[in-house]
């Protein structure tokens, strides 16, 4: 509990702590797998919105049952390789495999996401919850992607910030100064 007179850590002049070092930085640059993750995440998310209305459709008229399976088994195949893909890209970088510091909370909701979705393919396999129960079962699953999707957009605008203020640090000016410039 803070008591009055008792900063709070937002008040206080606290050096900012950038997403990546300098070294981290470099090896995010140089690694093939920047490029590999910056593709496959719009590929994933257009296979997700495809997705999801065909899931959608289905709930709500009933047809196109094959079709949003066989969405959502591909939106599970993408999301597979991203994942197998982003560890190697994080262990090349952090030297991890998943839940380095900078990307912990992101990798623990990417589990869930994992789970989610192959609790579905389960459920397809077996006949488990029926086609309503795996088609909820699917919503589930995309909603706690969108949630992850949103950290990983969170953290690209957090480097972006970093990489600007490294920029301008090591220009020796400040943000003003940079802007009259």
């Amino acid at each position: 509990m803070r008591h009055a007179g008792t900063p709070r850590a937002s008040d206080t002049n606290t050096p900012h702590r950038p997403l990546y070092t300098e070294e981290e930085r470099r090896r995010r640059d140089a690694s093939k797998w920047t490029l590999v993750q910056g593709l496959l995440a719009p590929l994933q998310f257009l296979v997700f919105l495809v997705s999801l209305g065909l899931v959608l459709r289905y709930l709500a008229t009933g047809e196109g049952l094959v079709a949003a399976h066989v969405s959502i088994v591909v939106k599970t195949g993408v999301l597979y390789t991203i994942m197998v893909t982003g560890a190697i890209w994080e262990k090349e970088v952090f030297g991890k495999y998943l839940f380095a510091p900078a990307f912990f909370w992101e990798d623990v909701v990417s589990m869930g996401v994992i789970a989610l979705h192959t609790a579905y393919l389960v459920a397809l396999a077996t006949g488990w919850l029926g086609h309503q129960g795996q088609m909820l079962l699917a919503l589930a699953a995309y909603l706690i992607y969108v949630i992850n999707a949103a950290q990983f957009l969170w953290k690209l605008r957090c480097a972006r910030k970093d990489s600007e203020r490294a920029a301008r640090s090591l220009a020796g000016a400040s943000p003003a100064m940079g802007a009259a410039e």
